[in-house]
């Protein structure tokens, strides 16, 4: 059993990543945001922190004292995140920096507290982080500029991980899935074709087999899951 450092573990993607992992046999500490899309299953397996994960410090804090506890930390899964819509000529500075602050700030935290542990020891470890299909292609994401921007520093956070890993068997994933079928969405967009999205639980199968020991042999990986979109 090893550990995995778990974020938003109370969303819409998080409820079914966390069950996943504990399946697994993981041992998981997941964060928790105060608004939650269900309830966590109760494990002894599962350590539940409440953080802000914009607040650095803190952020640190919950590094440094996960680690000190659980030395076989595997992973940081990292899917807190947010969405506006917006093109560029109606983005403001201020609603900009929201996106920023929500989509890479709270992976970024994690990433610069963790990255030296990970690398100071052998077994090294894996960050998984999600990205989206707008953030890698500019004309599927220019309806929502500030999302989209913010979603595309996640894939230069991975670049730079993998290039700082290189070799000390350190290595960053991005999942990039197209519209997650969870009830907010659904509610959000009432009309659409949900068959054509992709359900949680298979991100969920996608980041359990990036964790698995075939899994951690790939470097420098881009997962596309777009289901029929």
């Amino acid at each position: 059993m090893s550990t995995i450092i778990l974020t938003g573990a109370n969303g819409g993607l998080g409820l079914s990543v966390t069950e996943r992992l504990l399946n697994d046999a993981h041992r998981v500490v997941a964060t928790i945001g105060p608004s939650g899309a269900g309830e966590l299953p109760e494990s002894p397996k599962l350590d539940t922190v409440p953080l802000d994960l914009l607040d650095d410090d803190a952020t640190g804090q919950f590094v440094q004292s996960s680690f000190k506890k659980y030395q076989d930390m595997q992973a940081a899964v990292l899917l807190v995140g947010g969405f506006a819509m917006g093109k560029l000529e109606e983005t403001t500075p201020e609603m900009l920096d929201k996106m920023i602050r929500l989509n890479f700030h709270t992976a970024f935290h994690i990433v610069r507290h963790l990255l030296p542990h990970f690398l100071a020891r052998p077994e090294g470890g894996q960050f998984i982080l999600v990205g989206s299909r707008p953030g890698l292609d500019a004309a599927a994401g220019k309806d929502f500029f500030a999302y989209s921007l913010s979603k595309s520093m996640i894939f230069k956070l991975a670049e730079f991980i993998n290039a700082e890993g290189k070799g000390k068997n350190v290595s960053a994933t991005v999942i990039v899935p197209s519209t997650i079928d969870t009830p907010a969405n659904r509610q959000a967009m009432p009309g659409a074709d949900h068959s054509s999205w992709v359900p949680p639980e298979n991100i969920a199968d996608a980041i359990s087999f990036v964790l698995s020991e075939t899994g951690r042999m790939m470097k420098e990986t881009v997962i596309k899951i777009y289901n029929k979109s």
